[in-house]
C-alpha cells in the first residue's frame, strides 16, 4: 500500500526506559511514513528550562508556579526530530546526567503534566499522515483513544546493559539501580501515573533484537491501518 492511500493512524507506545521505545518508535514512524513524538524529550527540556533557570526541583509549587513559562517546539521528523526551548535547540543539554537526575520530579508536578500533555495532544491531532506517539502515559492519559496501544517491556538486566551501552561505559549495576528507581518514581506518581492500557498490546523486547521488536511493531501497526 501506498503511503500516499494508507489511512492515518495514531500509534502510542509506553514502556519504561531501556526497553527500546525510541529507536523502535523512530524506526515504526520512517518506515511507514508516519510522523514521530518523543514526549520525554519535551519533559526532558522543561526539566532543563527549570536547571537552567535555576527553579528549585525540590519544591512542587516553585515548579508548578512556572509550568507554563517555556515554549516547547517539538519537530515530528522521525529521521530528524529536533526539541528547542524558546528557540534554542536543547536536543544534547536535555540528556546530561544532572537532567536526567531531575526529570522523574519534574514530571510528577501536575501543572506540569497538564501543559506538556496539552502539547502533546495539539502535535497528534495536527498529524494528518499519523504519528508514533510514545512515552509513559500515552495510552493512559495522552491518547486514550489512540487507534493501536502499545507497551513495550524486558527485565530490568536488560535494559540496564542497553542503556549502559547507550551512556558509553556506565556501570550496568548502577544503571540498573537508577532504572529501578526511576520506574518507582513514575509508576507510583499520582498524576498519570507509568502503566500499561487496559487495551494495550505489550510486547517483551528481553529476548529480542531491535530489528525483531521493530518488525513486530510494524505488523502490528499495518493490521490496525487495514482493518481501518
Amino acid at each position: 500500500m501506498e503511503n500516499g492511500a494508507a489511512k492515518p493512524v495514531i500509534v502510542a507506545i509506553d514502556g519504561p526506559s531501556g526497553t527500546g521505545k525510541s529507536s523502535t518508535s523512530k524506526a515504526v514512524a520512517a518506515q511507514l511514513g508516519l510522523s514521530y513524538l518523543d514526549t520525554g524529550a519535551q519533559y526532558r527540556a522543561i526539566t532543563w528550562w527549570m536547571v537552567t533557570n535555576g527553579i528549585d526541583i525540590e519544591d512542587p509549587s516553585a515548579i508548578a508556579d512556572v509550568a507554563g513559562k517555556a515554549e516547547i517546539v517539538s519537530g515530528t521528523d522521525p529521521g530528524n526530530p529536533t526539541i528547542t526551548v524558546d528557540g534554542t535547540d536543547v536536543s544534547g543539554p536535555i540528556r546530561t546526567q544532572e537532567v536526567t537526575s531531575k526529570v522523574s520530579a519534574v514530571s510528577a508536578v501536575p501543572e506540569v503534566r497538564a501543559r506538556i500533555t496539552e502539547l502533546q495532544r495539539s502535535l497528534a491531532k495536527s498529524a494528518e499522515i499519523g504519528i508514533v506517539v510514545e512515552g509513559r502515559d500515552i495510552g493512559t492519559t495522552v491518547l486514550p483513544d489512540a487507534d493501536l496501544k502499545i507497551f513495550l517491556t524486558a527485565s530490568p538486566e536488560a535494559r540496564a546493559a542497553r542503556r549502559s551501552g547507550e551512556l558509553k561505559g556506565a556501570d550496568v549495576n548502577a544503571t540498573r539501580e537508577a532504572l529501578i528507581k526511576r520506574d518507582a518514581a513514575d509508576s507510583s506518581r499520582k498524576t498519570s501515573p507509568l502503566a500499561k492500557a487496559d487495551d494495550a498490546v505489550e510486547v517483551d523486547t528481553t529476548e529480542l533484537t531491535l530489528s525483531q521488536v521493530i518488525e513486530c511493531v510494524v505488523t502490528l501497526v499495518e493490521e490496525k491501518r487495514a482493518a481501518k
